[in-house]
């Protein structure tokens, strides 16, 4: 499971992610997503720690703490597949227009 960090500043680097979560365990794996059409960085990332404790203790102590100049949120990432189905009914809206031409 991952951390959710959410309210990132634009300059931030995983180098400066991984500094202020390594204060709470071992971070194996920060992503921090680009826009597609802009390449800036989105302003969240994912961080993935080795226990639950340790994302436990990361999200108790930075969820609402100022960095950067910005209030974080920080909270369990929601598994992909709850994010809605906007995408799935796009792509049928989609196969449907085509159909009729």
């Amino acid at each position: 499971m991952s951390i959710y960090v959410g309210n990132l500043s634009y300059q931030v680097t995983e180098d400066d992610i991984k500094g202020v979560f390594a204060e709470y365990g071992t971070v194996k794996r920060v992503v921090l997503p680009n826009d597609r059409e802009t390449g800036r960085l989105r302003g969240f990332a994912f961080v993935d720690m080795n226990s639950d404790a340790e994302e436990a203790a990361a999200i108790s102590a930075l969820d609402g703490a100022e960095w950067m100049g910005r209030d974080l949120k920080v909270n369990k990432a929601k598994p992909r597949e709850d994010r809605g189905s906007s995408g799935g009914n796009r792509g049928g809206y989609s196969g449907g227009g085509r159909g009729r031409y």
